[in-house]
């Protein structure tokens, strides 16, 4: 078998293979004679078909199907002889494929890049330290008698917080404009569905009392139609609704996982909770930051474009599942999705998966086994069987290779933090929470290493 290798630009390579022509002519003589022991045809008995009319009949299928095996096979040798990487699948263009003669092709591909690791020497971290106050449990107390609260009617002027249920009617220069009426709309005030000032204005108001207001859509507003447009908001009134916020009682414990205790109890419990929201907070922070060190650290670094689209296509994935479900078989997402949204985040994915890659092979790290079972123990915790899930997550492969890649992950950022200056961030529960909220998807491809 011939192999040359051309570098065409940057990280693509054009590979060029020739197969010795008995090597495809053979196997094809071969699937031929092995077909021809089955194959009916009318004036002859089974198993004596003639070579000659096998070849007539059913080479050209056969050898279209032999060359593409030949393909897969000898695109494998050659990167293997040659130690190339393909990053992706390789565009193959046949040059020649007549019977008799050596079959060549060329296959064009991207390879992944010679990861060089750069000193982070002078890493500068921020952690934030916090802990979590009888005020902060207080908070969340008062959250979950509110989401387990009922709305009530009251006789008396609306105040924020309050619910009120409204029919309005927007005009705009006189005329009806599209989403500025509704009937029988529930809006809690202070809420910040509305528009500024549409809010504020209803509170004072009172059941069947109608208010006229005059506002003005924001600058920024999403539709270019009404973006910083005079408005007139005629808004009828038609209860005024109080939340009655539940009991601190077994009812309200119960809706919590606590089947039984005292107050105290679950205090416990929810005070466990918030400490391991604010474990988990604290550590994405810090790793997010060592993850842009390791960003800034690599500019120069080119990645693969076929690595870019394929995280590409799986972010696209990911965002359709959560916020719309299922994607019929027949539906372009990205007409829905382009690749735009997402290209600058794949593209830092990649680089990332790629030089974190690098850092596990070179700093010789591993998922100790002891820390992925800790890890797993940790998820769940959070469930009413925690052993039921351990078990779950030893038995499926693929869950398990997750955890034991977030585990990776982590070493390369005890690793990296061994040697950076961490400075000690004195802050509120909320606000460690807070500096972690912007990172909520994975923060590079784990496909790319």
């Amino acid at each position: 078998m011939r192999v040359s290798v051309e570098t065409t630009s940057g990280l693509e390579r054009r590979l060029t293979v020739g197969v010795p022509a008995d090597r495809v002519d053979s196997a094809v003589n071969k699937r031929l004679q092995d077909a021809a022991r089955d194959v009916r045809l009318p004036g002859f008995r089974p198993g004596k078909v003639p070579m000659k009319v096998m070849k007539q009949r059913f080479g050209a299928g056969v050898r279209q199907e032999v060359l593409g095996e030949v393909i897969s096979q000898s695109f494998q040798e050659a990167v293997v002889s040659e130690n190339l990487r393909p990053a992706g699948q390789p565009n193959i263009e046949a040059r020649k494929m007549d019977a008799g003669q050596d079959f060549e092709y060329t296959a064009t591909f991207e390879v992944f890049p010679a990861v060089e690791v750069n000193s982070l020497d002078d890493l500068s971290i921020e952690q934030p330290v916090a802990e979590v106050t009888d005020a902060d449990i207080d908070d969340i107390v008062e959250v979950f008698r509110k989401q387990q609260g009922k709305l009530e009617r009251v006789e008396r002027a609306a105040t924020a917080g309050d619910t009120v249920i409204i029919d309005f009617q927007g005009l705009r220069d006189g005329a009806a404009f599209d989403g500025g009426s509704g009937e029988g709309t529930a809006l809690e005030l202070g809420s910040g569905r509305m528009i500024p000032g549409f809010e504020d204005g209803l509170i004072g108001a009172s059941a069947d009392e109608e208010k006229t207001l005059n506002l003005t859509f924001p600058e920024d507003y999403q539709s270019e139609g009404l973006a910083g447009a005079d408005v007139e908001f005629t808004i009828q009134v038609r209860e005024v609704q109080e939340l009655k916020l539940a009991a601190v009682d077994e009812a309200l414990f119960a809706q919590y996982g606590l089947a039984e205790g005292s107050e105290d109890d679950f205090r416990a419990e929810v005070k466990q909770n918030m400490e391991r929201e604010l474990r988990n907070a604290v550590e994405s922070f810090v790793k997010n930051q060592v993850m842009d060190a390791i960003v800034a650290a690599h500019t120069e670094l080119e990645v693969p474009s076929a690595l870019i689209g394929q995280e590409i296509d799986a972010m696209r994935q990911q965002m359709f599942q959560q916020y719309g479900g299922s994607a019929p078989q027949d539906l372009d997402l990205t007409s829905i999705l382009p690749d735009e949204m997402f290209s600058e985040q794949a593209g830092r994915r990649v680089k990332l998966g790629l030089v974190v890659a690098e850092m596990i092979s070179q700093y010789e790290l591993s998922a100790e086994p002891a820390k992925v079972r800790a890890a797993i123990e940790d998820i769940a915790s959070t469930y009413q069987d925690p052993d039921e899930v351990i078990s779950w997550y030893y038995s499926e492969n693929e869950q398990l290779a997750g955890i034991e890649s977030r585990v990776l992950e982590d070493a390369v950022v005890e690793k990296l933090l061994s040697t950076a200056a961490i400075a000690e961030i004195e802050c509120s529960y909320q606000d460690a929470l807070a500096r972690a909220r912007p990172t909520k998807q994975p923060e590079y491809s784990r496909a790319a290493g």
